[in-house]
């Protein structure tokens, strides 16, 4: 009897502990295409004529926009393919979708397209679409497209009327406002491909290219119609063969009020902070704000990951997380190869990616290595979003490059087993014998939550992020208006994913949604910055949709609230530098922010941005010293050594070197008269 009793309260136990329904689902759901729906595919087809070996980036991937086509609260998405025809899925509600693309007129026409974004370009409360392409190289011919939204689900094309069908080697594009004037301008993103004019020292910069490069347009108003004119070079934008521009993000990083840009570049090019000196131009300021980046740059993020209002910056490399992996990859430069480019102006640049901190006053730490997020093999799409609504940004990253060109197996057979002096000849294979010896390896994408200390923790396994793929550009929205940010990615020669966030089924968090309504041109309040106080804490975020890699974000702002049913004070601030405030607002919501009900400020400096430096540099007479060192590297020497010992600088002693003249005197002439005696 005794023993059935405890069988029977361990039973009782056992039942009683386990989760009941919902409560058990791991936070995200991968859903099928049967049931979404959404069926896109970006399938690649290598041949002959064209394939990795004819065009560096071609298994870059395309990109992903998520946006409410016609204004009926649901968020839509617009898939680029790279060979085959763009597609466009209406939101039907729960999580279903309707492919429109023949209808609305919205394939695209260009046989390699990229990125894409969705913006009110004519102002008239609409979204529309604008999609990257690469032409006038080799066989492809393509021109950038701008599907001008009719209201009635259908898209007509008008690139060439606004001035904005560039045909070069377009990445990605970015909307906003950059003088508070309410026209939204655009940041063409471009990149380039190798040729002899793309090496050479940082002069290189300066020159301008017809195809590569990137391009700054101004939106003017021409005989009563709205037309973009290119302002680069006015305006302080680099355009020359060595930008590889593969990221681009626009951001208030100083705190005036004022859009900044940040450019993450590919290869030896530095990457390009601008800076907005509100007159219409930009300068750029890496250097000064930034000690090194990332060396093969590919997407970025900004976002406040500590909650303090600073805008922190993630751009993510190729350092693989698996050992294995990690191994069989090609890493840093040689040594020689590194000081060669330092000796030509560029900046200290290391493969992993790279997470900079904001500490105010133009100042950045980078704490990839700190944060956990350093590596993450070859990864393209950063988004800063609060999945888990525990009111800290969450970090989700797209991973998986088809056909690892940096395999040392690979390298070896081009080479011979001798990078240096190649000794074998390889211009009698074809391309299919050279891209089909680079390995295939579909990875896991990671999602980091944010530990609120500075670090994070890779929950890919645990909240269900587990299926391998090529996956490339990407995006997040509240797709099924739950209160939780659903996770969109676009992968090569697979299914794209849609997953379902299931984080309001499986906790109690709190969220807050945010519509913001702009005036003039600016429709959808781009550039607007929006602070919200709550629990303790705030948190900050910017309407800028262009994010990632070749995507753009819902312009739905997304809070994560934890455990908090009330907010209590939200700020935001408009492009126009008008603010208003709302206090005592009720969580789990949507709330619309109109800036007809905004209020013109006069400009105040927070303590934030004019942050002081602890230490300023001091002349002294006298002591005015500069230590050179040699050209000893220990390198050669030791191959395996870590650090190079030999160049540590010079020595330093500090003391307290008063004396009075009678003493020193003394003991000068004993030191004498000890000598001179026998």
């Amino acid at each position: 009897m005794k023993n059935s009793a405890l069988i029977l309260l361990v039973l009782f136990l056992v039942i009683s502990c386990k989760p009941n329904g919902k409560k058990g689902e791991q936070l995200f759901t991968l859903l099928p295409s049967s049931s979404t729906q959404v069926d896109f595919k970006n399938q690649l087809t290598e041949n002959e004529q064209f394939n990795i070996i004819e065009y560096l980036y071609f298994n870059n991937g395309a990109g992903v926009a998520a946006g409410d086509i016609n204004n009926d609260g649901l968020v839509d998405l617009y898939f680029t393919s790279n060979q085959g025809p763009n597609k466009l899925y209406l939101n039907k509600g729960n999580m279903k979708f309707e492919d429109i693309t023949e209808s609305a007129g919205v394939a695209g026409s260009g046989n390699w397209k990229t990125g894409v974004t969705m913006a009110d370009v004519n102002g008239d409360g609409l979204l529309d679409i604008y999609v990257c392409q690469v032409g006038k190289y080799k066989s492809l011919k393509g021109k950038n497209q701008l599907f001008i939204n009719q209201g009635n689900l259908t898209f007509k094309e008008e690139a060439h009327k606004y001035g904005l069908d560039f045909q070069g080697f377009s990445t990605q594009a970015a909307f906003f406002d950059y003088d508070g004037d309410g026209d939204l301008y655009m940041y063409l993103l471009n990149h380039s491909v190798h040729t002899s004019r793309s090496y050479g020292d940082v002069s290189l910069r300066y020159d301008h290219d017809s195809l590569a490069g990137d391009r700054l347009y101004r939106n003017d108003l021409v005989d009563g119609k709205r037309v973009f004119h290119d302002v680069t070079q006015d305006a302080g934008i680099y355009n020359s063969q060595i930008g590889y521009g593969l990221g681009i993000n626009v951001c208030d990083i100083n705190n005036d009020g004022y859009p900044d840009i940040y450019i993450s570049n590919d290869f030896h090019e530095n990457d390009y902070l601008y800076i907005n000196n509100k007159n219409g131009t930009f300068s750029e300021h890496l250097t000064d704000f930034i000690g090194h980046t990332s060396r093969s740059s590919m997407g970025n993020d900004i976002g406040d990951i500590n909650n303090d209002g600073l805008l922190d910056v993630i751009v993510l490399d190729m350092l693989p997380d698996e050992e294995k992996i990690r191994k069989q990859s090609g890493g840093e430069d040689d040594y020689e190869l590194f000081m060669f480019k330092r000796k030509y102006g560029y900046n200290y640049q290391f493969v992993r990616n790279t997470l900079q901190l904001n500490l105010g006053g133009g100042m950045f730490s980078e704490i990839g290595l700190l944060a956990g997020v350093f590596s993450t093999d070859w990864s393209w799409s950063p988004l800063f979003c609060d999945v888990d609504n525990d009111g800290w940004k969450d970090l989700f990253i797209t991973n998986g490059i088809y056909r690892r060109a940096n395999d040392l197996d690979y390298v070896k057979f081009l080479t011979g087993g001798n990078r240096n002096l190649p000794s074998k000849d390889n211009s009698i294979l074809s391309d299919k014998e050279l891209y089909e010896k680079m390995p295939l390896y579909p990875n896991i994408s990671h999602i980091f939550k944010n530990n609120g200390d500075l670090t994070f923790s890779d929950k890919a396994k645990e909240w269900g992020i587990n299926t391998r793929a090529f996956s490339n550009g990407s995006t997040y929205a509240d797709l099924d208006n739950d209160g939780d940010l659903d996770l969109i990615v676009n992968n090569i020669n697979g299914p794209a994913f849609i997953y379902r966030n299931n984080e309001t089924t499986t906790s109690a968090n709190h969220y807050l949604s945010v519509v913001l309504k702009g005036k003039g041109m600016n429709t959808r309040g781009i550039g607007a910055r929006v602070t919200l106080f709550c629990g303790g804490q705030k948190q900050t975020d910017e309407q800028f949709p262009t994010r990632g890699f070749l995507s753009a974000t819902s312009d739905v702002l997304h809070f994560g609230l934890g455990k908090n049913a009330k907010i209590d004070s939200l700020l935001v601030k408009w492009p126009d530098l008008s603010e208003q405030m709302i206090k005592d607002i009720a969580a789990d919501q949507t709330l619309t922010l109109d800036i007809m009900y905004a209020a013109k400020q006069e400009r105040v400096v927070h303590k934030d941005e004019e942050k002081t430096k602890l230490f300023s540099p001091v002349s002294i007479p006298g002591l005015v010293f500069k230590h050179k060192e040699d050209e000893w590297v220990d390198f050669y020497r030791e191959r395996l050594i870590p650090h190079s010992l030999s160049s540590e600088g010079s020595a330093l002693a500090v003391g307290n070197f008063r004396i009075r003249l009678q003493d020193l005197i003394k003991s000068i002439l004993n030191t004498l008269i000890s000598e001179v005696k026998p």
